[in-house]
């Protein structure tokens, strides 16, 4: 059976807390299995016999959004493409802990592939590759000085992971599903 990992934008951020056994929940009221997170940010593997993934995003916004009342970006990757971000090098002298992947709906246009590198500054470097943004923020993304609305502007739509918890995923996802662990629940006060 198809193995996805669905990378949800907006969850724990801000006020939307949310509890990663709620969640799991919501994954097996659609008829999911096989349902493991890895923390607390929205990071959600399943098993669906499916393989229409923008059908299965669609799926999992729309519950979500009624579930939650807010909208929810899925961002859906299979083992293998998950994989193959999770291996490539768009930085290979940076420090892991400084490079970031956005994730996106699809790859971007020329245009939007420039203005996305326009946006790097003295400290902050983007590659483009696929259906992904490479971001090396050597200073940290909390201190980055890009213009966050410009990037919104280029990509569209994003959920943004460390490349250590890109990773995590993909060693979760290569294992087999009765093994993968289901990550501690969080402490958010929401459902």
């Amino acid at each position: 059976m198809p193995r996805y990992v669905a990378l949800l934008r907006g969850i724990n951020v801000g006020r939307h807390l949310v509890k990663m056994d709620w969640l799991r929940q919501q994954f097996a009221d659609l008829g999911f299995r096989s349902i493991s997170t890895l923390i607390a940010s929205g990071n959600v593997l399943f098993e669906s016999p499916s393989s229409n993934t923008a059908g299965l995003e669609r799926r999992i916004e729309g519950h979500l959004e009624s579930a939650l009342g807010y909208e929810v970006g899925t961002f859906l990757r299979t083992a293998a493409e998950i994989a193959a971000v999770a291996g490539y090098e768009a930085f290979p002298s940076a420090g892991e802990t400084a490079v970031y992947v956005l994730f996106l709906r699809g790859p971007l246009a020329r245009e939007a592939q420039a203005r996305v590198i326009g946006c790097g500054t003295k400290h902050d470097e983007f590659h483009v590759k696929g259906r992904e943004v490479y971001w090396l923020a050597r200073a940290g993304m909390g201190r980055t000085a890009v213009n966050a609305t410009a990037l919104g502007k280029a990509t569209g739509l994003a959920t943004a992971r460390n490349v250590n918890t890109v990773r995590k995923l993909a060693v979760l996802m290569s294992a087999p599903s009765a093994r993968t662990p289901r990550s501690p629940r969080s402490r958010g006060s929401r459902r």
